[in-house]
């Protein structure tokens, strides 16, 4: 399989390519990564909302100079949403303009041939990560979808190459790095497993999370960032229905300079508690256990 395009020779070169466009990833992130990118295997990322999955995607195509194209699953997705379809309307402008041209002489056949060509053809993520690859492809939350579409999908990737009837074989001459995500609301099939490497995403180490707040806010003092990644770790041992990610953490961090916090205290907490709580019962259910011991931990 070619995957002469990849430009990295090891998980620690991998990991400083990310890092130099934002993302912090640890070793184990970086290594299954590199190895995606080397055996030309999807990847696919499993783990909490807010782990990084999505951001892992949009950071391998920043640091390898490459596209990013994205398929978002969602119940009831079909393929026509994900591979290809007819533009109807430009076919029907087309067909009354060939009649337009020629009453009562057109051609049935030559005007089904020319209706079913290229330029009528609306390409979507799964056909065009094919046609324009090197790139990096992004199936995310494929757990939304359904057990059909799974199936195609894994056809698809298996052979990275799909035909569309009018047309003939569309293959691809370098393999997409494939980036499949998914939130585990439901266990996706062992098929499609076996067929992609795996990793487990877990929220960021507290010295990591602290490093990735103070780089995606330049300016934010070491203490503030330690207070809120500290905090948020907290957040997360308690049971919420929305546990805070790292996007989380980043949005409390900023809610409080933006608010010329130099500290996180029990008061700028309550204030600002809704750029990491997004739902009202998780509010309600920290407030009641006490602002001030979840920051005192």
């Amino acid at each position: 399989m070619d995957t002469s395009w990849a430009p990295v020779d090891s998980p620690d070169e991998l990991a400083d390519s990310l890092e130099r466009v934002g993302y912090l990833a640890d070793e184990g992130v970086a290594t299954a990564a590199f190895l995606a990118l080397r055996l030309g295997r999807p990847l696919f990322c499993e783990g909490e909302p807010g782990t990084g999955k999505t951001s892992l995607a949009l950071a391998l195509a920043e640091a390898l100079g490459v596209k990013l194209i994205k398929l978002q699953c969602h119940e009831g997705i079909d393929f026509t949403q994900a591979l290809y379809d007819w533009d109807f309307p430009r076919q029907l402008l087309h067909l009354r303009a060939l009649e337009a041209a020629a009453p009562g002489e057109l051609d049935s056949d030559m005007a089904e041939k020319s209706l079913y060509s290229r330029r009528f053809l609306l390409a979507r993520p799964l056909l065009r990560a094919l046609e324009e690859s090197p790139c990096v492809l992004l199936v995310d939350e494929v757990d939304r979808a359904d057990d059909e579409f799974e199936a195609y999908l894994l056809e698809v990737l298996g052979e990275n190459a799909v035909t569309v009837p009018e047309l003939g074989e569309v293959r691809a001459e370098v393999p997409p790095l494939v980036i499949l995500t998914s939130n585990r609301t439901r266990e996706v099939h062992d098929a499609l497993k076996r067929r992609c490497l795996y990793h487990w995403l877990e929220h960021p180490a507290l010295a990591r999370e602290v490093a990735i707040l103070r780089r995606r806010l330049p300016g934010l003092s070491p203490q503030l960032a330690n207070q809120v990644a500290s905090a948020v770790r907290r957040l997360r041992e308690v049971e919420l229905l929305k546990p805070p990610g790292v996007a989380e953490s980043i949005d409390w961090a900023e809610a409080l300079r933006a608010l010329g916090k130099s500290e996180l205290d029990a008061a700028a907490a309550a204030a600002t508690l809704g750029a990491v709580l997004k739902y009202r019962e998780d509010a309600q259910r920290v407030v009641a256990a006490g602002l001030d011991q979840i920051l005192a931990g």
